[in-house]
């Protein structure tokens, strides 16, 4: 089930200005997401393309390439900055891995060296938890925040696309739990030690950061977007 954009919803982004951290992964769908809810939609691949933001979006892909890339090319330390200085984030799967404070399973590089993150949500995730690319699944969550996007029959789900996706193993007081697969999906996690009977954090907030474990812009779901929108506007 997809969820069309609304006279209003594509009304929602109008004269704001969204960035879509376009070093590696799926930052095109991010782009027309943005653009979906009306605001102007960037790629940002330099340091000075962070000036005149209202907000950025950090793309699912591949975690390590997007933090090598960012360091590379001169952008994680000014997007550190950025972050702490208040700037609005959402960070799809591997952008919630960059939002978290701690990385329970970080990558090493060739001298042992972890792989860093941009920090701004209190919380540790853990990589791939949900397994390899072939352990992909789809499933439908109670998401809080979008009573906008109530009917007569109440808020409708968010049908979610998990791909090499991670989860959250804890967050700190001031992050607050928007979704969680419950205990009957984590039988496609493929960690070693799973918490049987555990339900599963996939989405949090704190202040104006949202964060994901899956990938709203690959199935037509419009309202985390929105939602991300409605954030920066202080709507939400």
């Amino acid at each position: 089930m997809t969820n069309s954009t609304s006279a209003a919803s594509a009304r929602v982004g109008s004269g704001l200005r969204i960035g879509v951290l376009a070093l590696q992964g799926d930052f095109r769908e991010h782009l027309r997401a943005a653009e979906a809810t009306g605001a102007e939609a960037v790629g940002i691949r330099r340091p000075k393309e962070l000036d005149g933001l209202d907000g950025l979006i950090i793309p699912g892909g591949e975690s390590t390439a997007i933090d090598k890339l960012a360091r590379a090319f001169e952008l994680a330390e000014p997007l550190r900055e950025r972050i702490a200085e208040g700037l609005p984030v959402y960070g799809s799967c591997a952008g919630m891995i960059l939002l978290a404070s701690d990385i329970a399973d970080p990558a090493t590089d060739l001298s042992g060296a972890p792989q860093q993150t941009f920090g701004g949500l209190d919380m540790t995730v853990r990589r791939n938890a949900f397994g390899r690319q072939r352990d992909s699944f789809e499933t439908d969550l109670e998401f809080k925040g979008l009573d906008f996007s109530a009917g007569e029959e109440g808020v409708p789900p968010v049908h979610a696309v998990f791909i090499r996706g991670p989860w959250v193993e804890r967050v700190g007081s001031d992050v607050e739990v928007l979704a969680q697969v419950e205990p009957a999906e984590p039988e496609h996690a493929s960690h070693a030690a799973p918490l049987p009977g555990t339900a599963r954090i996939v989405a949090v907030r704190s202040g104006r950061l949202l964060a994901t474990s899956f990938h709203p812009e690959v199935t037509g779901e419009k309202r985390v977007h929105e939602l991300f929108i409605r954030m920066i506007r202080g709507e939400a």
